[in-house]
């Protein structure tokens, strides 16, 4: 059996609850991602901010990046897989929720990220492409 664990990319970095949206934009820019989880000031996963996510929540509604914190962004109970779940466990989570990251978490503690690219690398190419097309479907 093929864990979360075994895919995923680990060292994965967070924005506070306490950040801006303008740092965290920029910590984006200066790691080179879209999207980066949201951790509260205990370290525990809040959910994910993605570029996108600024654009609409922020930007498209002229509101000023320093006075939005990324923690207000932060919508409902994050999704998230454990690190020890099977990868057709995160075929699925990814899938129902049409997320294209998920964190994967160990106990309490943020441990890496999953993304589509990770899933193409570790799935086979028909699961792959299920699960990309399920995920596009929204």
């Amino acid at each position: 059996m093929t864990t979360a664990r075994e895919i995923m990319t680990p060292g994965v970095e967070c924005v506070r609850s306490s950040d801006t949206a303008l740092d965290a934009a920029r910590k984006m820019v200066d790691i080179d991602v879209g999207a980066l989880p949201i951790c509260g000031e205990d370290g525990k996963l809040k959910g994910m901010l993605t570029d996108r996510d600024i654009v609409v929540k922020v930007v498209a509604e002229r509101k000023d990046p320093i006075g939005i914190h990324v923690g207000d962004l932060a919508q409902g109970v994050p999704v998230l897989v454990r690190a020890d779940d099977d990868v057709q466990k995160v075929l699925t989570t990814m899938a129902q929720h049409r997320i294209r990251r998920v964190p994967v978490i160990d106990g309490d503690e943020l441990v890496g990220i999953i993304s589509q690219a990770d899933v193409a690398r570790a799935a086979s190419a028909e699961q792959t492409g299920r699960v990309v097309g399920e995920i596009s479907e929204g």
